[in-house]
């Protein structure tokens, strides 16, 4: 079949140069559009039909209470405190009772001396935030033990938290195995001696953590006349999870939940199988069996990282992959300077369009979604 270019008309000849550039494109992209958003959508409709059934049920409670069954997997883990600070979110005076806005829990490894310190330099600042921003903030630093060289690196992290005063520190090997046994400290290290903080905050120890704008948020959250109530923010061996589909769950590296939320994750710790060891998913089936959705917020990042640009600066609360460079971002990020450019609105137009293109890309990034642009 031969084709008669004199009776193609010029506006015919452009739509099907437009149509043969345009397949180019999708196939050239092809690759990065078919792992990334195609894959994303299947995954996300079957995580929809799997979720809307009840398939977290009685088989997943632990069959003892608060006692360990030797050569069995229905435990409940408790450790002994090797360090503990009972009264850190305590007044002054050593009364309980204190306005606590922010209890902040940061997972750390015992031998990662440097990144807690550069967290205390920076965004875990109990003082900066009290100074700066009005905030009653408390920072820990939940650990294991050290796996191989536990005298040494037990007797440095003494001296360091004799130093701090902020490390908590149970008896359990500090593993990948063990982060749910972390997961559960916090809780119940909130429920024991922090019941009155309003919001609880898990993080990972190489995350950035805009304060300033995370503190402006809760805020905003405190002023709803309704309160805040159910506010979370965020391969398993079959013997451990037998069920199709994990329930939603938030990435583990930065949420924040509500007071009322962290007592129910506490309450179902007491009840559900603790030893499925990834501690986000384990997170992720306590808030499903106490009936907690987890919310999107554009900007917590979970294991994104965030682009480096004064326009990201002015909305990021979290970003994640931070182990060498948080006191360069710290500055960069607070500087009063940063809140100029998109103030006003030529301000806001330009760092929308900034964000738009660092955001809005054909392919998958790994950082906010292209939606964080536009809010």
């Amino acid at each position: 079949m031969f084709m008669n270019f004199r009776r193609i008309h010029k506006c015919q000849f452009v739509q099907l140069l437009t149509a043969c550039m345009v397949l180019c494109v999708v196939m050239v992209s092809w690759e990065e559009l078919d792992h990334h958003v195609v894959s994303h959508m299947r995954s996300y409709t079957y995580r929809y039909l799997v979720n809307s059934y009840d398939f977290l049920n009685s088989n997943f409670n632990i069959t003892s209470n608060r006692h360990r069954k030797h050569g069995s997997t229905n435990v409940l883990l408790t450790y002994p405190y090797l360090i503990n600070h009972p009264g850190k979110c305590a007044r002054g005076d050593g009364k309980s009772g204190d306005d606590v806005l922010l209890l902040l829990f940061v997972k750390s490894s015992p031998e990662n001396f440097e990144r807690r310190q550069a967290i205390r330099d920076t965004w875990g600042n109990e003082s900066f935030v009290w100074s700066e921003l009005g905030a009653t903030m408390r920072m820990v630093f939940a650990l294991g033990v050290d796996t191989k060289q536990r005298s040494r690196v037990q007797r440095a992290l003494l001296q360091e938290d004799q130093t701090y005063g902020d490390l908590i520190q149970q008896d359990f090997l500090d593993t990948f195995h063990n982060l749910t046994a972390k997961l559960i400290t916090q809780f119940h290290w909130v429920h024991d001696y922090c019941p009155q903080a309003r919001f609880l905050m898990s993080a990972d120890d190489d995350i950035f953590v805009h304060m300033p704008n995370l503190v402006k948020y809760l805020r905003q959250l405190l002023r709803n006349k309704s309160g805040v109530k159910d506010f979370c923010i965020y391969h398993i061996p079959y013997d451990l999870y037998p069920w199709p589909s994990y329930p939603d769950y938030t990435a583990g590296a930065g949420y924040v939940v509500s007071g009322d939320v962290a007592a129910k994750i506490y309450q179902a710790t007491q009840v559900l199988n603790s030893s499925i060891y990834i501690d986000d998913v384990f997170m992720g089936i306590c808030a499903k069996a106490m009936g907690v959705s987890p919310q999107e917020h554009v900007y917590f990042s979970g294991e994104g990282k965030a682009l480096y640009h004064p326009c990201i600066y002015d909305h990021m609360i979290t970003s994640h992959g931070h182990a060498t460079d948080v006191r360069s971002l710290w500055q960069a990020a607070t500087d009063p300077a940063v809140y100029g450019k998109s103030r006003g609105f030529m301000g806001n137009l330009y760092c929308t369009a900034v964000r738009a293109m660092m955001l809005c890309r054909p392919y998958y990034q790994n950082s906010y979604s292209c939606k964080a642009a536009f809010t």
